[in-house]
C-alpha cells in the first residue's frame, strides 16, 4: 500500500514511510533551542567545502537552518527559516530570519524567482511532505539556481520520517534523489560523498540539482 498524501506523486513509496515516532507537533519538539552542532567538525568543514566549490552566493536560503549555516565565505544575502527564534537570531551570518515549520506548511513566504540558490544542512530527513517542499523551492529559485542538501548519519530518530531510518546512507542518497526527481524541474543531479570514506567520524553526504 502506498503513501496516501492525495498526491499521485508519492505513489510506491511504502506505507509508513513519511510516518514518524513522535507524531507531536515539531513546535513543541523545537520549542527550546538547542545551540549546538549536530555533525562534528570534519562534516562541518565538508559542507563550508562544498558551498565554496559550487560558489553559492548572492541572495540565498538556508532552509530548516538554525544558529549556524557552515559557509566558509558567507553569502551577501542570506535568509534563513527554521524553528527556533533564538536560534535563528544567533546566526552571525543572517541577514534575515524567518520561524517556519514547513511540516505544517509547506508553502515558503517569498516571491517567485528571489533566491539564488538554497541550501538544507541535515534535515531533509524531517520532511513529511517533501514533495511539496521541493516544488516550492523550485519556485522561489531563478532558474538555474542550485538547491543543495547534505546530510550524515545522525539525526533525531523519533522526528525523522520512518523511511529514513530504515534505509542507509546509500538509501538516504536515493531518497533525495528520487524527491528531486518527482518534483520535477531540475536537471545536472549529483550525488557525493564529501568525506573520506574511511577514518572515523560523520560521513557528509551531498545531494544536489538546478532548476531548469
Amino acid at each position: 500500500m502506498a503513501f496516501d498524501s492525495g498526491d499521485d506523486r508519492y505513489a510506491g513509496f511504502p506505507s509508513g514511510f513519511f510516518d514518524r515516532v513522535d507524531q507531536s507537533p515539531d513546535n513543541q519538539f523545537y520549542l527550546e533551542p538547542r545551540l549546538v552542532a549536530h555533525i562534528d567538525e570534519r562534516a562541518i568543514a565538508a559542507v563550508g567545502e562544498l558551498y565554496r566549490d559550487l560558489k553559492i552566493e548572492g541572495k540565498v536560503l538556508d532552509l530548516m537552518g538554525s544558529w549556524i549555516s557552515h559557509f566558509l565565505d558567507p553569502p551577501d544575502n542570506l535568509t534563513v527559516l527554521g524553528m527556533n527564534a533564538t536560534e535563528l537570531d544567533s546566526n552571525k551570518h543572517a541577514a534575515s530570519w524567518v520561524e517556519h515549520d514547513l511540516n505544517d506548511d509547506q508553502r515558503l513566504p517569498f516571491d517567485d524567482d528571489c533566491f539564488d540558490s538554497v541550501v538544507c544542512c541535515v534535515s531533509v530527513d524531517y520532511l513529511v511532505k517533501p514533495l511539496e517542499v521541493f516544488d516550492e523551492v523550485h519556485r522561489c529559485l531563478k532558474r538555474g539556481g542550485a538547491f543543495v542538501h547534505t546530510f550524515s548519519n545522525r539525526c533525531f530518530p523519533t522526528k525523522a520520517i520512518q523511511g529514513w531510518g530504515q534505509t542507509d546512507d546509500r538509501g538516504h542518497v536515493a531518497i533525495v534523489g528520487e524527491y528531486f526527481r518527482r518534483s520535477g524541474g531540475w536537471g545536472d543531479l549529483h550525488a557525493e560523498l564529501r568525506t573520506e570514506g574511511s577514518g572515523n567520524g560523520d560521513p557528509l553526504y551531498a545531494v544536489w540539482g538546478y532548476k531548469e
